[in-house]
């Protein structure tokens, strides 16, 4: 049987090998746009959908976006009278009947607290980035210091961290653990390159997760220093 000529084969991967080059140039180039309007476009439409029902009944007919922007001046509106002495009286006491609610409470003082922390630079909540030894031993995962409890009496006793493990590619979900003291790394990377890290899928993960000025050092031990 005659082989290929060396010529032909050479021709052959070149158009092969430029054909890849350009597929992948066009995915670097295209995925991360599709994400951003996929999730762009999910948050649009959950955020207009908020009041655009009852604009539709009032009006007769929808328009897109309508309820997006009617949230915004809704929330800006919330805003200026919560910044204007009438205002801050009249949703104190509202605020005072949701804390009285048994069930309410929980849900609201959850979800003031979160958003408290993520509106509000000046929070702490969140500020530190943590290393933890999860799903067992051997293994890590990146989360958030959210706050710390403690343990006084029963088979585990001892300071504790909560920890709050974001989800990958969304990082606005994720779960709890509680961790000692003592096996929580404090790290010194910043939020905005964990979360690049998580969305990513690990493949943003920053070269290096130590602390600046040597091995990674615990919370327990960082506050003892």
């Amino acid at each position: 049987m005659d082989s290929e000529p060396p010529e032909q084969h050479s021709f052959g991967r070149q158009v092969v090998d430029a054909v890849r080059r350009m597929f992948v140039s066009g995915v670097l180039v295209t995925v991360p746009i599709i994400v951003t309007l996929i999730v762009l476009h999910f948050l649009f439409r959950q955020v207009d959908g908020i009041l655009e029902p009852l604009l539709r009944r009032m009006l007769g007919y929808s328009i897109p976006g309508m309820g997006l922007i009617a949230t915004i001046l809704l929330i800006m509106l919330v805003g200026l009278l919560a910044r204007s002495l009438i205002g801050t009286r009249l949703f104190s006491l509202g605020e005072l009947l949701f804390v009285r609610t048994p069930l309410v409470r929980a849900i609201y003082a959850a979800a003031k607290q979160l958003v408290e922390a993520v509106a509000l630079p000046k929070r702490t909540v969140f500020n530190r980035a943590v290393l933890i030894e999860h799903p067992r031993k051997g293994m890590y995962a990146i989360g958030f210091a959210a706050a710390r409890t403690s343990i006084k009496s029963g088979p585990v006793t001892g300071e504790l961290i909560a920890v709050f493990v974001p989800s990958t590619p969304t990082p606005v979900t994720g779960f709890v653990v509680m961790v000692p003291v003592n096996e929580v790394y404090e790290l010194t990377t910043s939020n905005e390159d964990i979360i690049k890290a998580l969305v990513s899928g690990g493949i943003a993960t920053p070269p290096e997760l130590t602390r600046a000025e040597g091995p990674p050092t615990t919370i327990a031990e960082a506050e003892a220093s």
